[in-house]
């Protein structure tokens, strides 16, 4: 457990409102010593801007992290070649963007700081620059070589987990595998007792189809591949609920129950989870040898350089890795 952990931040997308985000939440008491992995003058260019007195120090990544203080930020700089025009998106700056994501999880692998904050990026500009980029999640699961990686979103009430990611709705009946399944359950399982201190955690499996597929009748996923999945592990002693329709699931009882749910594809779970807790949910990543949370929305190109954009989850994302850091 350390005293004062040391948080890594990367701005995200340079156009949008992650460096403003960033600036606001340095105003402002910290929980942790907050690091901006980005692009000083970009900083300093963008807090002008919004009027923010805000003074950046180089990091030393070796010294014992320090208390941060308001209008303070300690900086890991990341070049950046190409010129940024606020609120307007530019593929030329996809080669730093990834390289700030990098380069702050390549600070936590090294033991330099206890969490990794990211900020909102557009894959489609990534994409764009010729780069193959599915998402941060499958990024950082690359560069760290994880075995298995699991997007949780968490609000202060309900947090839930996801079998597949960001693929098209036609192929998620041929991504939910035994394999995938189990993998996913162990990691849940695993991190919930590592990071979240779920001694014996209760996660509730959705099923794919309408009422879990009743039986076969409308799918069989549930019947072929989710309960028999269930069955195997809790012979191993998990605790697992399910399989349960999607529609019931989240009752106010079953929130209370379970620990986490986890639900076979994005939009079956996360407009649940957005409707209760939209700005202050947080984006974890389980699976990784480090602890990452992110915000919960785009880079917001329009509110870029405005002074109208809230810092509400970027400073919720750090409050979740800091609770997490105290408690290893």
């Amino acid at each position: 457990m350390v005293a004062i952990p040391r948080v890594v931040i990367t701005p995200g997308d340079p156009a949008g409102i992650g460096p403003d985000i960033v600036i606001q939440l340095a105003s402002r008491n910290a929980p942790a010593e907050l690091v901006a992995v980005g692009n000083p003058n970009l900083l300093q260019a963008r807090a002008r801007q919004l009027c923010v007195p805000l003074k950046l120090n180089l990091c030393e990544l070796t010294d014992p992290p320090k208390p941060h203080k308001p209008y303070h930020l300690n900086v890991v700089p990341v070049s950046l070649d190409a010129p940024v025009t606020v609120g307007q998106p530019d593929p030329k700056h996809a080669a730093y963007m990834l390289a700030c994501v990098k380069k702050a999880a390549t600070i936590c692998m090294q033991g330099h700081a206890a969490a990794m904050i990211t900020g909102p990026l557009n894959k489609g500009v990534i994409s764009a620059a010729g780069q193959h980029f599915s998402g941060q999640t499958e990024f950082l699961s690359d560069l760290c070589k994880a075995p298995h990686v699991v997007m949780l979103l968490a609000t202060h009430d309900l947090k839930l987990a996801l079998l597949t990611r960001h693929i098209p709705l036609s192929q998620v009946p041929g991504a939910i595998t035994a394999t995938s399944l189990e993998k996913t359950l162990r990691v849940l399982h695993h991190d919930f007792k590592k990071w979240l201190k779920a001694e014996d955690p209760i996660i509730m499996v959705l099923g794919l189809n309408p009422h879990a597929g009743e039986n076969g009748y409308l799918g069989r996923e549930e019947v072929d591949i989710i309960s028999p999945t269930l069955e195997n592990l809790r012979k191993n002693g998990m605790r697992l609920i399910g399989p349960v329709g999607a529609d019931s699931a989240f009752t106010p009882e079953n929130v209370k129950r379970a620990d986490v749910f986890l639900a076979m594809f994005h939009d079956q779970g996360l407009p649940v989870l957005k409707a209760v807790g939209f700005g202050h949910t947080v984006n974890i990543t389980l699976g990784l040898p480090f602890i990452r949370t992110s915000v919960d929305h785009g880079p917001a190109y329009d509110l870029a350089g405005t002074g109208n954009s809230s810092p509400t989850s970027l400073r919720t994302a750090v409050e979740m890795a800091v609770q997490m850091a105290m408690r290893v």
